[in-house]
């Protein structure tokens, strides 16, 4: 019988960390292939398991990814300095963005000090396919990538969830030596996290998003 008060706990606060990564302490490579051997016991369409992983210690090669994030970060701030983000007075997340984008920003100048990096691939291009193909190639990495997050925090390490290297996914390829037909999808900053544990976070109520046989009606 699973414990369904610690699964929930732990479902409910594995968080995005990124101000509370401690640089300063090794992550143990065998801790890294456990949370690993967790992930690939995750779903995969077609029982395919394309998935790969690249595990980043390497100093340069952390700094260069670093570099790419950072560019990628920049890019993304000026797009909603630009546009902005709309929510309402009334919206948890406008309250919640002065604190994200302080912590993003945050993990951008410091995300190479994390002392592995974790980059979840799979294999296949979906660039010019339909909803079917890209929902099942993302469908059969992303609860892996999830898994992994989730063994790590179990475990006392903190990550948070990126992407934005992927603004410049070639240039990150050509240095990890990712085959052209792999697909990057997730990077992970991985280091022990301070502090004794996290809180859950607020959301938009889950009822207001929840549709009942036809989109838009409520129970």
């Amino acid at each position: 019988m699973i414990d369904i008060d610690a699964t929930d706990r732990l479902l409910r606060t594995t968080r995005s960390v990124r101000k509370r990564l401690d640089f300063t302490r090794p992550v143990e490579p065998e801790v890294i292939e456990e949370c690993i051997d967790v992930a690939f016991q995750a779903p995969t369409g077609s029982n395919s398991q394309g998935w790969s992983v690249i595990v980043v210690t390497d100093e340069a090669k952390r700094k260069a990814l670093g570099d790419l994030y950072r560019q990628g970060m920049e890019a993304y701030a000026n797009m909603r300095a630009s546009e902005g983000f709309g929510f309402a007075e009334d919206d948890p997340r406008g309250e919640q963005m002065p604190r994200v984008l302080d912590s993003a920003m945050y993990l951008a100048e410091n995300i190479e000090k994390a002392p592995v990096m974790v980059l979840f691939c799979i294999e296949g291009r979906v660039e010019d396919a339909g909803a079917f193909a890209q929902a099942s190639t993302y469908g059969s990495i992303l609860p892996a990538a999830w898994s992994f997050m989730m063994a790590g925090r179990a475990r006392g390490l903190g990550m948070a969830w990126t992407t934005l290297h992927l603004a410049h996914e070639k240039e990150a390829a050509e240095m990890l030596g990712v085959p052209k037909h792999v697909t990057q999808t997730v990077l992970f900053p991985v280091a022990y996290f301070t502090g004794k544990d996290f809180k859950e976070a607020k959301r938009i109520s889950p009822k207001s998003l929840t549709h009942w046989n036809t989109w838009g009606t409520r129970r």
